[in-house]
């Protein structure tokens, strides 16, 4: 109960921080102080029982009685208005909250309600007992469940009927931040990266020039400048900008790589410029080939390196050829290394690469948006060494490292190219006159105009952890790894896609019904394994009680893969996924 209390008072001080400015309005509910300043904040090892009762919010040892007698001699809500009361948001509506006259009590009131429900998610998503999933087919949720509809009305509803709707959002949604969501690379719920978010949408403002966000620039700066250090670069070196996703991050580095060679591209197009061609490893995230359709380059013109198991082979020699297409009118510029695949997180050889693209004369870029968090942990570096050789690196703090979606950097050595590849200098924005130093305005180096804060949550997160404690969090992913690689190792109804200890925290196996374990290695095998993992999926999804992944790759039919990434998760966990899939899958 310690811990519900203490994310309840921080979550209430969230509010009272964030939209109330005079505090007189808190004491009709008054939450008793807590002294936040011998708190640490820690990775979560022990979480709240499946008995703890999450609905019960303000219990009489936090309600301090006096300030709500006191509240109840001042002029109230009520009084004015003697329909409404408190707790009554059925006669409210939107319209009587702030900035209308007099609506600081409502105001505070609505988003107390809406704490209550942030905070009773956040227990649920940490008991074990409750459901990752509560499904329901897209036609079930269209039409409408017990009283939750999407359609949109041409009259306003009542904050009771918002209230309704945000409770029933969350109810058939998917609890990301469960221990035993396993499906996405990005898992975890984090309250200090809630709160983060929660203060980002409270500024609502834009990240293109000092003016309209001086903080928040100022931060972006130096999680930068802090990130361009962990991957090696020297002070005098290093640019960069947050961007919408790592896809976006890697469709810099084309750009960025392109406009390099060839700056001419800006004002005359491919048209002259020699058709250009670039490389990437098999098992490489897809956004390398759109990135290269949508620039205009071509998808047919990203040369795939095949790969040995999980790694690169033959790079060198295949990177000669390519310098050989440019006979054939071919000109490859830019090479994309892995470091931590999507499916099955394993790493390039960067320094074999930076060899490469150093003696050619090519970009070369670092796809690190999944394990880029290992630079975090002193014992998990060494996986990415050459990064610091890298011409760009894409790196996502909201996978490995919790931070709530989206938050992904793309991180580029050379100073001011970022600007030179997409300044247009808009006069409404960039003006050079202003009374501060405009070098401040980043919005130029973007490709978009308007810019949402991401920094904030993740500068947030980072005095709450410091970086020791995001290297203590990916250690524990990785230490979850090996628990369930340890464990499939020691059991004869599953198969490890690879012998190999995993590099990241990604996990590949099948899970072998007794119906195939007698069945020869084979064709006929290989038909009927290839719909064990889906059919089982599907099982999954239905009963709500975990979430895993499922895919195909190459010429292996669909194997599950796990990734941890949550802080969450425990042993016990992974315990329960391995006896969930034999249950769900033993008549198959």
């Amino acid at each position: 109960m310690e811990i519900i209390q203490e994310t309840l008072n921080y979550l209430h001080n969230i509010v009272i921080c964030i939209h109330i400015k005079e505090f007189v309005f808190l004491s009709h509910i008054h939450v008793t102080s807590k002294n936040f300043t011998q708190i640490r904040y820690k990775i979560p090892h022990r979480h709240i029982s499946s008995s703890t009762n999450v609905d019960f919010v303000l219990s009489d040892s936090m309600i301090d009685k006096s300030a709500v007698k006191d509240k109840q001699q001042e002029d109230s809500a009520a009084a004015r208005d003697p329909r409404w009361t408190p707790a009554d948001f059925s006669i409210v509506y939107s319209k009587d909250l702030l900035p209308a006259s007099g609506g600081e009590e409502m105001t505070l009131g609505f988003l107390q309600e809406l704490v209550k429900i942030l905070f009773g998610y956040i227990c649920k998503s940490s008991q074990r007992s409750s459901k990752v999933l509560d499904f329901h087919h897209p036609h079930q949720l269209k039409d409408g469940l017990e009283g939750f509809s999407l359609n949109l009305p041409d009259q306003p509803e009542t904050l009771e009927q918002i209230l309704v709707d945000c409770r029933d959002t969350l109810k058939y949604g998917v609890s990301t931040g469960h221990p035993r969501f396993f499906n996405q690379l990005s898992s975890g719920l984090d309250v200090i990266g809630v709160a983060g978010e929660w203060l980002t949408s409270t500024a609502n403002t834009n990240m293109f020039t000092y003016e309209v966000s001086p903080v928040f620039l100022l931060m972006e700066e130096i999680l930068l400048r802090k990130m361009q250090s962990i991957v090696g670069w020297s002070d005098d070196d290093g640019d960069g900008i947050f961007c919408p996703g790592g896809t976006i991050s890697n469709l810099y580095s084309i750009l960025l790589a392109r406009y390099h060679f060839y700056p001419e591209v800006k004002t005359r197009g491919m048209g002259a410029l020699p058709q250009l061609a670039l490389f990437t490893s098999e098992h490489s995230h897809y956004s390398v080939k759109k990135s290269a359709a949508v620039l205009g380059i071509g998808s047919e013109n990203v040369a795939v390196v095949k790969c040995d198991e999980r790694w690169g082979r033959d790079l060198g020699s295949q990177l000669m050829e390519g310098r050989q297409l440019e006979h054939t009118g071919l000109v490859p510029f830019y090479v994309n290394a892995t470091a931590g695949t999507t499916v099955y997180g394993a790493f390039d050889p960067l320094n074999d690469i930076a060899d490469i693209c150093h003696r050619h004369t090519l970009w070369m870029h670092v796809d690190a948006a999944w394990g880029g968090g290992l630079l975090m942990s002193d014992r998990h570096r060494m996986k990415l060494q050459g990064i610091e050789r890298a011409c760009s690196v894409t790196w996502n703090p909201h996978k490995m490292m919790g931070v709530p979606l989206q938050c992904s950097a793309i991180l580029v050595k050379k100073k001011g190219l970022l600007k030179e590849c997409n300044e247009f200098c808009a006069e409404y924005l960039f003006q050079m006159d202003k009374p501060y130093n405009v070098s401040y305005d980043t919005g130029d180096k973007s490709i978009q105009c308007g810019r949402h804060v991401d920094a904030f949550k993740l500068w947030l997160m980072w005095k709450a952890k410091g970086s020791e404690g995001f290297g203590t969090q990916v250690n524990k992913c990785l230490e979850n790894a090996e628990y369930l690689y340890d464990q499939l190792q020691m059991r004869t109804d599953f198969e490890l896609v690879f012998k190999d200890k995993p590099e990241h925290s990604n996990v590949c196996f099948w899970y072998i019904p007794p119906s195939l374990r007698g069945l020869p290695l084979g064709t006929e095998r290989d038909k009927r394994l290839h719909q064990v993992a889906p059919q089982i999926k599907g099982r999954m999804m239905e009963k709500g009680s975990v979430l895993i992944g499922y895919q195909p790759l190459g010429d292996k039919v669909n194997f599950f893969r796990c990734v941890f990434s949550n802080p969450a998760t425990q042993q016990e966990d992974i315990d329960f996924l391995l006896d969930e899939i034999v249950w769900l899958g033993h008549d198959l």
